[in-house]
Parts: C-alpha cells; structure tokens; sequence
C-alpha cells in the first residue's frame, strides 16, 4: 500500500499586508463636493430657474417703470431705478438659492450617502467647509449672471424713456455684485440651516420661515421692539444693502446691512459644525 506523504517545505502562503491609508486632503474633498453638486438634478433645475426668473422679472419691471415715467428723469432718479430693476430679482431668487442650500446637506442625509463621506473624511468638519465653499463660489456666479443679465436686458426698456446708467456706476456696480454676494451667503445660511436639521423639508421650512414669515410677522406687531428688530432680520438687511426695502424705519447703513447678513451666515455654520461633530451620521 503506497503511503502520501505531504512536504512541509512548501512555501508558507501569506496574506497581503494592507497599506496604511492616506489622508484625505482639503484639495480632494473639494473635487468631491464640486462634483456633487453638479450631479444634482437640483441644482441645475435651481440654478436655471434662478436665471430665468431673473431675466423675466427684469424685462417685466423695466417695461412696467418705462410706461409709467412721464417727463424727464433727473439723474439721481435714473440711477435709482436702473439700481431697482437690476436687483430687483433678487428678493425672488433667494428663495431658490436658500432651497438649493438646504438641499445640498440634507439630501445626503437623506439618502445616507453623507456616512460613506464621513468615512472618507472622518473629522467631518472639512466636508462642511468645502460645501461652502463650492456651494458660494457657483451661487455668486450664477448670480452674477443674472444680476448682470437682468440690467442688460433691463436697459433697452428704460432706455426709450431717457432713462439710463452705466454698469461701472458705483451705486449700479453694488446692486449687480451685492446681488449676487446676497445669493451666496442666502445658499451658505441655509446650508448651516440643513447641516442642524437634516431634513430636507424640515430645513426648507425653516428657512423660507426665516425669510418671509417672520418679516411678515413683526410688521404686523404694534410694538417698538417688533419693529427695532427688522432691519436685523437676514433677509431685509440683505435686500435693504441693495436699495430694495430702504424705506423701512430704522434702516442700517449698507456695510451695517453687510454685517449683519454675516451674522446670521456665521452663526448657522457655527451651530451646523457643532451638530455635524457630536451627532453620529
């Protein structure tokens, strides 16, 4: 009977040793959210309509002001309303911009897509910082677009009443770049908004209820402190910088307004950086 011997000399199988992962850097977490952000549906839809809405209001509001004007406009005049008509369409947009905000944060929580960025990136805080960062970039751009459009598209209107002013104007120039600046910082503040709620619905409620309701709210309150506290209100010191609510009483200076916009945008990262680092995904 022939015996099966086994040679003991046989090379040990070893496993791979497993490389040490590297850090992810700021660099490719921004790649990472940039790219997020365009696969969006959302923000393209958002985006798109923000531009049109922009151009459509802007040719509305300049037909309207040209019918309307009867003799000669002085020149302060005509600067005024060049300013009115090329900002105008901000107080519309931003409530596509503070949407698209929330929507940027929440919806990875939503899908629970935001634990595989987490586990890229485990200090979490550089994933809220690149958010902003790409999400202010593309909304001040776009904004720019259609802060710029609708003055282009607004001043062949205005035009045939005698009625202009140049774009390197300054007081026209802080209209179409505050616009734009008021975009971003609306989409950023309700990014901060989305981080604490994490809730798509949720954040865009209050969000909206932040910029239309409570303004609504304190004007239709008989008392000192209610109207003492609009002009510190987000959205109308940032409309109010713009020359759109400038007959509210007590209204600030525009680097005041500019403050305070900044205010509110600061404190709702603050508190989304706070809940994103101590609530688990």
């Amino acid at each position: 009977m022939t015996t099966l011997t086994v040679a003991h000399d046989a090379p040990e199988l070893r496993m791979p040793r497993a490389l040490p992962a590297s850090p992810v850097r700021f660099g490719g977490v921004l790649r990472s959210e940039t790219i997020k952000l365009r696969s969006l549906r959302s923000t393209v839809w958002s985006y798109a309509v923000l531009i049109l809405v922009s151009f459509g209001l802007a040719a509305l509001m300049a037909s309207t002001i040209a019918s309307t004007i009867d003799g000669a406009v002085p020149a302060e005049g005509q600067t005024a309303i060049v300013m009115q008509v090329s900002s105008f369409p901000v107080a519309l947009g931003q409530l596509v911009a503070a949407v698209l905000g929330v929507l940027f944060i929440a919806g990875e929580y939503g899908t629970g897509m935001i634990r595989s960025t987490f586990a890229a990136v485990p200090r979490r805080l550089p994933v809220l910082w690149a958010k902003t960062l790409v999400l202010f970039v593309a909304t001040f751009l776009v904004g720019l677009v259609s802060t710029v459009g609708a003055y282009l598209i607004g001043i062949p209107f205005l035009a045939g009443s005698d009625v202009s002013a140049p774009l390197t104007d300054p007081d026209v120039l802080r209209a179409v770049m505050g616009g734009a600046l008021y975009l971003a910082l609306i989409a950023v503040f309700a990014l901060g908004v989305g981080t604490v709620l994490r809730n798509s619905a949720g954040g865009i409620a209050v969000v909206l209820g932040i910029i239309l309701i409570v303004p609504t709210v304190l004007q239709l309150i008989p008392a000192d402190w209610a109207t003492n506290m609009i002009p510190y209100l987000i959205s109308d010191a940032g409309l109010g910088g713009l020359g759109i609510q400038s007959d509210i009483p007590g209204s600030l200076e525009p680097w005041q307004q500019l403050l305070v916009v900044l205010g509110w945008v600061a404190a709702s990262l603050t508190a989304g950086a706070i809940m994103m680092k101590r609530r688990d995904a």
